[in-house]
C-alpha cells in the first residue's frame, strides 16, 4: 500500500474561515491505493507549498502526494509553479489526460495549469481546488497510477 499526502492550497483554508471539502474527495478516492499519512493545508504562497512538499516527500518519505486547489489564473495560483520548483521530473500526461476529460464536462477546464512530476520516489500530482473536478480528475488518471507507481518504486 502507499503512503498518501494531500496538500490542499487555500489562504481561506489555512485561516480556517473555509472548510476543506476536495481532501475528503481525495481521501475517499484513493484508499484503495493506500493510506493517507499527512495532511495540510497551507496557504498559497509558492515558499510555503514548496516546504510542504519537501516535507512530505523527503522527511515523511509519501510515496504520492495530491495537492488540491492553486492551479488556475488568478495571481495567488502558485501551486504548479511550487510544484515544478521541487520535481526532479515532469510528468506532462497526467495533467493533459485530467484536462481532456475534464473538457467533456466544461470548456473552463482548458484552464487548469496543474502539472504532475516526480521528486526522487515521490509523484507529485496537482488536482483542481473544486471537490467535484477533483473527483472527475481522479477517475480520469487513478486506473494507470498502480503501475506507474510500481515502476517509480521498482517493484
Amino acid at each position: 500500500m502507499l503512503k498518501i499526502g494531500i496538500i490542499t492550497a487555500s489562504d481561506k483554508g489555512a485561516k480556517g474561515e473555509r472548510e476543506d471539502l476536495s481532501a475528503g474527495v481525495i481521501k475517499e478516492a484513493v484508499k484503495d491505493l493506500g493510506q493517507v499519512i499527512a495532511y495540510a493545508v497551507v496557504p498559497d504562497e509558492q515558499e510555503l507549498l514548496q516546504a510542504k512538499m519537501i516535507e512530505f516527500a523527503d522527511e515523511l518519505q509519501v510515496n504520492l502526494i495530491f495537492t488540491t486547489g492553486g492551479t488556475g489564473f488568478a495571481p495567488r495560483d502558485v501551486t504548479p509553479e511550487a510544484t515544478m520548483a521541487v520535481i526532479d521530473r515532469f510528468v506532462p500526461g497526467i495533467g493533459e489526460v485530467m484536462r481532456l476529460e475534464s473538457l467533456k464536462v466544461t470548456p473552463k477546464a482548458m484552464l487548469s495549469r496543474a502539472i504532475a512530476g516526480i521528486r526522487n520516489k515521490t509523484l507529485i500530482i496537482n488536482l483542481p481546488g473544486s471537490p467535484k473536478a477533483v473527483k472527475e480528475c481522479l477517475q480520469a488518471i487513478k486506473p494507470a497510477l498502480p503501475h506507474g507507481m510500481d515502476i517509480l518504486l521498482g517493484k
